[in-house]
């Protein structure tokens, strides 16, 4: 559970990208922030929060970037052990009802059934938790091998191992409140459709936002997930904490190189990140 748990804390089903953004080169997932006073360049990096081996993205200049950093900084500070704590708190269900109330009979067998099958779990583990504590479980379970890594725990390992400072850049209670956004109806039918109409194909949107991703094309994945009816309000998941965060990453990169690295989606969009930066006076270039 302390794994799952760690996992929720970093993945997010939000990648959007603007098309009409950048007038440079946008195939780019790491990008330089300098200027407007900053004593050092920091950089943005956009993450899949869960990606197999083979897809992962790293390159030299990318491993030259996080190198320069004397601070990495995540969504949240996956280094406070207190982060944790808050996170599995939030996730428990105190309305009264169980999992399986949330369901009819017909669809809590079915639901049931793919979890012992798909997830190899008792979903009776679960009875106490928010449905979409299973969404997001489901979610995991897309992803096309068995051993998944995620981008967030690469690279606070790395960050351990060369003593550098690990950030946050929200409390647990903002994310929660993230997942909480979503209509449980909304949850429930999204849940159902995935079970029912599961397809792990090479056509399958996962594989095609994989392609997206490993070719660092903002334009491609901006079309798959705007493309998508499954995210709901972008204002919720992306908007309001691009908005957010900015001020707080102004104040973390005052005087230290830091390397945010973040769920792509963020970077994206006229109200993405690296929009917002560029409106404050930042300078924000790509690194190929």
């Amino acid at each position: 559970m302390k794994k799952f748990v760690s996992f929720l804390a970093v993945v997010l089903p939000i990648l959007i990208y603007s098309t009409a953004l950048f007038g440079q080169n946008n195939h780019a997932l790491l990008w330089r922030i300098s200027g407007n006073k900053l004593a050092k360049p920091s950089y943005l990096f956009g993450t899949m929060h869960l990606i197999c081996p083979s897809d992962y993205v790293w390159t030299p200049n990318m491993e030259k970037c996080f190198n320069e950093a004397d601070k990495v900084c995540f969504e949240m500070d996956m280094d406070d052990p207190s982060v944790l704590s808050e996170i599995a708190t939030g996730l428990i269900d105190n309305s009264g009802k169980k999992l399986e109330d949330y369901f009819t009979h017909e669809q809590y067998s079915i639901v049931k059934k793919y979890v012992k099958d798909s997830l190899g779990m008792d979903i009776e583990l679960l009875q106490q938790m928010k449905p979409v504590v299973l969404q997001t479980m489901m979610s995991v379970s897309g992803v096309s091998c068995s051993d998944a890594v995620s981008y967030e725990d690469s690279l606070m390992k790395v960050a351990h191992r060369t003593n550098k400072e690990v950030l946050g850049l929200e409390e647990p209670r903002e994310q929660i409140a993230v997942l909480e956004s979503i209509q449980t109806d909304t949850v429930i039918n999204d849940l159902m459709n995935t079970i029912l109409h599961n397809n792990h194909s090479d056509d399958s949107d996962y594989y095609k936002l994989i392609t997206a991703y490993r070719a660092q094309d903002i334009p491609a994945l901006y079309s798959l997930i705007t493309a998508s009816k499954e995210l709901g309000d972008m204002g919720i998941f992306l908007d309001s904490r691009n908005q957010n965060w900015i001020p707080r990453m102004a104040a973390k990169m005052g005087k230290s190189c830091v390397f945010f690295a973040v769920g792509a989606g963020h970077l994206g969009g006229y109200k993405g990140v690296i929009s917002l930066l560029k409106k404050k006076g930042y300078t924000v270039t790509p690194v190929i």
